[in-house]
């Protein structure tokens, strides 16, 4: 069964999220706060963990970026009732899946968890390799790899990565990126996308100039190698 780790310290909160997850069959564990989600992490299995942001003793984020030490491929999805454009750059920056603001739906919470579980389940090796001079995409272990270094791509990061270069050469509205790598109909601040954009770009490096910006319509992978 899938399980899910809960952290708010607001009691009504956590109970809430609960009670849907039960209806999802999902199975659930609580934490109060940022010091509680790091000892549930370093002690228990979780499929994901939904994170509030502003939390006493330890926040969410310094949470996150402590228990990624360990378990760098545990998905988060981050509840915050500040919606700051700041908070949602440094929350992906660290590795987080995706935002929700409160007040929020839970049945949009619930498609959000949905989404982002179909994407992180691992999956047998299809042996598929994508290579691009010395970059390296391995589809079946979800790996990025440059000149023989490993890339630390968040998961979402890699699935835009991934859906761009499947579609090399293609231009690609934002409404289309958006719609199928979120996994949901998308909705509020597209700036999200360009913020996972600035983050992909800046992780690979040499490579960030193969991602084109289309002013107006969205983004390219280019096919052939630059001048």
């Amino acid at each position: 069964m899938t399980k899910i780790l809960i952290v708010d310290d607001e009691a009504k909160i956590r109970e809430m999220i609960c009670k849907y997850a039960a209806y999802e069959g999902f199975e659930t564990d609580q934490a109060v706060d940022g010091l509680d989600a790091v000892d549930h992490c370093m002690n228990h299995t979780y499929d994901l963990v939904v994170m509030d942001i502003m939390m006493p003793n330890l926040d969410g984020f310094s949470a996150v970026k402590e228990i990624k030490k360990t378990l760098p491929d545990l998905p988060f999805i981050m509840l915050s009732a500040l919606g700051e454009e700041y908070d949602k750059v440094h929350g992906f920056d660290l590795g987080v899946d995706d935002y929700v603001v409160k007040p929020f739906s839970s049945k949009e919470l619930m498609m959000r968890i949905h989404a982002i579980l179909k994407r992180t389940r691992p999956a047998a090796s299809s042996g598929e390799i994508y290579r691009l001079k010395d970059m390296e995409i391995d589809y079946g272990a979800r790996t990025v790899t440059i000149r023989g270094q490993r890339v630390n791509l968040s998961p979402k990061e890699y699935d835009l990565l991934i859906y761009l270069v499947r579609n090399a050469g293609i231009a690609l509205t934002r409404e289309q990126i958006l719609h199928t790598v979120w996994g949901y109909d998308f909705y509020g601040d597209d700036r999200t996308l360009d913020t996972h954009i600035k983050l992909l770009r800046k992780n690979l490096g040499d490579y960030s100039s193969y991602i084109v910006t289309l002013r107006g319509v969205g983004y390219r992978f280019e096919k052939e190698e630059q001048s």
